[in-house]
């Protein structure tokens, strides 16, 4: 029995790829990398969404904010909402105008069937200021890399780009923002340390090839060593896609309780800050001025907790 289902599985992709090689070679509609599929120009869109049997992604445009690209993450269970990376910018663009390597026409029941698009639970929407344009995506199943497109108002079938999807596909893995800061490690010349009822403030003494001395203000004659290594392994936390959590969503077990805080300046100007916080269950938890909501720490982040007293009271 086992045999017989190997070789019926075998049977069933070589007919697929068959089916594939007869309907690639169709003589194309268009210029090859050229063939529109949805005319529209870049600032016309506003959001792209792309579902499938497990879940859906969206990219789209804050716009009560500064215009920033968001990625909201949606399951049965749990819709997530997170700030969305360079690559994630590169890609929503690429959908106003969405182009195609080829156009194959109307394709009859049988042949849609045969590349994946009749019943396939993989849908592409692409809303513009104008209205919404849906299409349905070849099911994954298939086999082959270059996915199949149908566009729902007229039925015409298109061949798109394999770099295309992947990128949706993963969307958590590949287009989160993962920064913490909005601004960059030479932006600040002023920082502050709490932690409990302690607080020192430093400031960042640029040296030429070589990291920033920090300078405690109330002893501007003296160089902290233990402060300044301490606080580039703070600067240098990154979580993973997985453990940021989005926008209003708390941690398991409720809002966690800060340990310990640290704020960026530029002068007069307040550029940023880092917050750290104990969860219900012991693990740490961080948020900035730029993430959505907080995001889990990796295991080693307690020793930079059990220094952050340390520097913030200058013992």
């Amino acid at each position: 029995m086992r045999a017989r289902g190997v070789v019926l599985q075998g049977a069933l992709a070589a007919a697929g790829l068959i089916a594939a090689f007869f309907v690639w070679q169709r003589e194309p509609a268009g210029i090859p990398g050229e063939v529109v599929v949805l005319d529209a120009p870049k600032q016309t869109l506003e959001r792209v969404r792309y579902e499938d049997a497990s879940g859906w992604v969206e990219l789209f445009r804050e716009a009560s904010e500064d215009g920033a690209l968001w990625l909201r993450l949606g399951t049965k269970a749990l819709p997530r909402e997170l700030r969305a990376n360079e690559t994630a910018e590169k890609l929503f663009i690429r959908f106003a105008p969405l182009r195609a390597t080829r156009s194959l026409g109307v394709l009859d029941a049988e042949t849609l069937a045969e590349v994946g698009l009749k019943d396939s639970p993989r849908k592409l929407a692409v809303k513009l200021t104008s209205g919404e344009h849906v299409f349905s995506l070849a099911a994954s199943s298939i086999g082959w890399g270059s996915p199949y497109l149908r566009r729902e108002t007229d039925g015409q079938v298109f061949l798109l780009s394999p770099s295309l999807l992947p990128d949706l596909e993963n969307a958590a893995n590949r287009l989160v923002d993962r920064t913490l800061h909005a601004f960059g490690s030479g932006e600040y010349d002023v920082l502050t340390v709490t932690s409990g009822d302690s607080s020192r403030t430093f400031l960042v003494r640029a040296r030429a090839q070589r990291s920033a001395e920090l300078v405690p203000r109330d002893a501007p004659d003296s160089v902290d060593e233990a402060a300044r290594k301490w606080h580039e392994r703070v600067w240098l936390l990154a979580p993973a896609q997985a453990d940021f959590l989005g926008r209003g969503e708390a941690p398991p077990g409720g809002e966690p309780r800060e340990v310990f805080r640290v704020e960026y300046r530029r002068g007069d100007e307040r550029l940023g800050w880092l917050s750290v916080a104990r969860g219900a269950s012991g693990e740490f938890y961080a948020r900035t001025e730029h993430t959505a909501g907080w995001a889990k720490l990796p295991p080693w982040a307690d020793s930079i907790v059990q220094d952050a007293e340390k520097v913030a009271a200058g013992r």
